[in-house]
This record gives C-alpha cells, sequence and structure tokens, in this order.
C-alpha cells in the first residue's frame, strides 16, 4: 500500500543511532554525516517505489557525498514478514546496485520511529549543524521514471542547503510503500 510521507517539525534534530551495515561495518550518525549536511533515507529491497528510483538515488548520493554531504540508507522492515528484506538480501541489493554509502539494518524499528519515517523511500535532509531543513523526495518520479529536464529536488535542496543554510519552501513529500512494522 502506497503511503505519503507525514510532515514533521523543520529544525528537528537528527536522532542518534547506531547500526549494522552491509559491509560488516557499524554506523552512527557521527560516521555518516557530512562536513555539509547529511540524507539519511528509508529505504527496503522489494519496494517498487525504491526500485525505480534506486539508480538514480546512488547517483545523486555519489554527487552529494563528492561536495560533503554524507549519506546514509536505513531498511527498518520487519523481514519475518517481508524476507526480501532481510539483512542478507540487503547485503544482495546494495552489491548490486553498487551503493558508494552505507545501507544499515534497524532490525529493532527504533531509529525510523525515532525519525519518524513511514514510507520508502524516505528522505531526511540535516544541515551542517544535524537539524532537518528538508523532508521531501528525490524526484518527481515515482514507479516510472521523471519526464527529462526536470529537478533533481534532493540534490538541489542539499546544496542550497549546503549554501545558504535555507531549504526551498516548496517541499513534495515522498510517496512510496508504507513501512512494514512489526506487530506491537
Amino acid at each position: 500500500m502506497a503511503a505519503t510521507a507525514t510532515q514533521v517539525v523543520l529544525d528537528t534534530q537528527a536522532a542518534e543511532f547506531r547500526l549494522p551495515a552491509t559491509d560488516g561495518k557499524a554506523y552512527a550518525l557521527d560516521d555518516v554525516a557530512g562536513e555539509k549536511g547529511t540524507v539519511v533515507v528509508f529505504i527496503c529491497n522489494h519496494c517498487p517505489y525504491v526500485k525505480a528510483v534506486i539508480d538514480r538515488m546512488v547517483a545523486d548520493a555519489r554527487v552529494l557525498i563528492s561536495e560533503g554531504v554524507g549519506f546514509a540508507a536505513i531498511c527498518s522492515n520487519d523481514a519475518a514478514t517481508y524476507p526480501e528484506d532481510s539483512f542478507e538480501n540487503m547485503k544482495r541489493f546494495a552489491k548490486a546496485h553498487d551503493f558508494p554509502f552505507p545501507y544499515l539494518h534497524d532490525e529493532t524499528q527504533t531509529v525510523a520511529r525515532a525519525y519518524g519515517a513511514v514510507c520508502t523511500p524516505d528522505f531526511f535532509g540535516y544541515n551542517a549543524d544535524r537539524k532537518l531543513k528538508y523532508r521531501g523526495r528525490l524526484d518527481e518520479g515515482r514507479t516510472t521514471p521523471p519526464r527529462a529536464g526536470v529537478p533533481r529536488e534532493l540534490v538541489e535542496a542539499m546544496r542550497a542547503i549546503a549554501t545558504t543554510g535555507v531549504a526551498p519552501a516548496d517541499q513534495k513529500a515522498s510517496i512510496g510503500c508504507s513501512i512494514k512494522w512489526k506487530d506491537a
């Protein structure tokens, strides 16, 4: 079922975390934060919305990383109910798409809850002080590629945040599959 990212309060401080990654290491927020800002995105392996944007997201992450913006992806889905999102499958997914950033496993779902993540993909863009400035989408593409020449919304927002400290006022929410929560 498709879900839309909920509104969150801009200027909220990024939640701290320490999670295992598909590369065999564990990463904290300090480890993934960039000098000019940080993107934390919640994704999974099976979502058609993620599959449709993953290669553009990886390309945009490479651009942002080269410009001093940190980047990390987190999978918080319940792998018992959705085995395609298991940690082993996360490793395969990250390798298949040549992730230049850590792909983190939030098995307890506490990080997704702390961030207020609701869908995959769900983008959170922070400034250098780790204050939330962007809660939007990658671009206008959903399950199909965007039209030629449309803005690269995440890249443009993070560039603005890195250089001026101000994000675009018009932030369009991400749409994707709902996070697959474990039973309470």
